[in-house]
C-alpha cells in the first residue's frame, strides 16, 4: 500500500507543477474541426457533433489522418489517445510534429500494435535537419486500449521531453553547441495518422495485420496546443517572455520529481535505446549518446 501511495503522491507533484504553467499562450479550442483538417481519407475520420472527440479508422481500403491548421515553433502539445484494441499487430498510430521540409525536423510518438497478450510498444524518434536514427522504445506500464491516456511533447530551446500521463519517458537535450542536431529553426505542424506498418512494426514485420479483426479504430480527445504560432519570424518564438513560458529557466531541465520518474521508466520499461546499439552504429555511437540528458 505504501508503494502505491508514494506513486500517487509523485504523480500529484507532477500534475501540480504542470498546473502552475501560464495559459496565456494556449491556441487550441479543444475542437478538432477548428484546430485540425483532414489530410487523408475523410471517410475514415469520424468526429463527434461537438468536435471534442475524433477517431481514425484503418481497413484494407485505407488508413487516415489529420493535421493542425497552424505551425508552431516551441511549446507543449497534449493529446489524449485510446489505442486500437484487440489484435492490433502491424498497425501504427503516429502522433508527431513535423516541418515537412526536405531536411525536415520531426518529433515522433509511434504506437506499434501487437498480438493479443503482448504489450503495446511506444517508439519515439527525433529528426534534426533530415537526420534521424534516434529511436527509443518502451513497453507501456498500462493497457493503452482500455482508456484514454495523455501523451505530451514539451519542446523548447533547451530540450525535448516526451511524456506519458505527465511522466517523462524520454529527454533529448539541445547540444547544438557541441555539433549535435536539434530542432530549433523550422516550424512544425501537428499530425496524427493511423496506417498499415506491418512490413516492420510488429516483431520486425513477422506479425502481419489480420484484416479479419478490422476495422481498426484509434480515438482522440482533449487536445491542448500551448505553443508559439509561426508568424514568419523565429525571434518571437525564441524570446523569453511570459507567453513563451516553455523557454524559461525552470523548464530548461527536468525537476527532481521528473528525474525520479524518468529513471524508473528507463530502468523498468525501456526495451530499445539507440545509444546502446553499438552493432548498429559499428561502435561509433552518435555524439549525443555521451552527453548529459539533463
Amino acid at each position: 500500500m505504501n508503494k502505491y501511495l508514494k506513486i500517487i503522491a509523485l504523480v500529484g507533484l507532477l500534475m501540480l507543477e504542470m498546473a502552475q504553467i501560464s495559459v496565456a499562450s494556449v491556441v487550441s479550442t479543444g475542437d478538432f474541426n477548428k484546430d485540425f483538417f483532414v489530410i487523408w481519407s475523410p471517410s475514415h475520420v469520424n468526429t463527434s457533433a461537438d468536435g471534442l472527440t475524433r477517431s481514425l479508422k484503418l481497413d484494407q481500403e485505407s488508413g487516415s489522418g489529420f493535421a493542425s491548421n497552424q505551425m508552431f515553433l516551441f511549446g507543449q502539445i497534449d493529446m489524449q489517445i485510446k489505442l486500437v484494441p484487440g489484435r492490433s499487430a502491424g498497425t501504427v498510430v503516429a502522433y508527431y510534429l513535423t516541418s515537412d521540409q526536405p531536411n525536415r525536423d520531426e518529433i515522433d510518438f509511434e504506437f506499434l500494435g501487437n498480438v493479443v497478450g503482448q504489450p503495446y510498444i511506444l517508439q519515439t524518434n527525433v529528426f534534426a535537419d533530415g537526420n534521424d536514427d534516434r529511436e527509443e522504445r518502451i513497453n507501456l506500464w498500462f493497457d493503452p486500449t482500455k482508456d484514454f491516456h495523455t501523451y505530451s511533447i514539451l519542446w523548447n530551446l533547451h530540450q525535448i521531453v516526451f511524456m506519458v500521463d505527465w511522466i517523462p519517458i524520454r529527454v533529448y537535450r539541445n547540444h547544438a553547441d557541441k555539433g549535435v542536431g536539434f530542432p530549433r529553426w523550422q516550424p512544425m505542424s501537428i499530425k496524427v495518422t493511423l496506417w498499415d506498418g506491418d512490413s516492420w512494426a510488429t516483431s520486425g514485420g513477422r506479425e502481419k495485420i489480420d484484416w479479419s479483426k478490422g476495422p481498426f479504430i484509434a480515438s482522440f480527445r482533449n487536445h491542448k496546443i500551448d505553443a508559439c504560432v509561426w508568424k514568419g519570424n523565429a525571434r518571437f518564438c525564441r524570446a523569453d517572455s511570459s507567453t513563451n513560458w516553455w523557454n524559461k529557466e525552470r523548464f530548461s531541465t527536468l525537476t527532481s520529481t521528473q528525474r525520479r520518474w524518468f529513471k524508473w521508466v528507463r530502468k523498468y520499461h525501456m526495451i530499445y535505446d539507440y545509444c546502446q546499439d553499438n552493432q548498429r552504429f559499428q561502435n561509433n555511437l552518435p555524439k549525443e549518446c555521451s552527453l548529459p540528458k539533463y
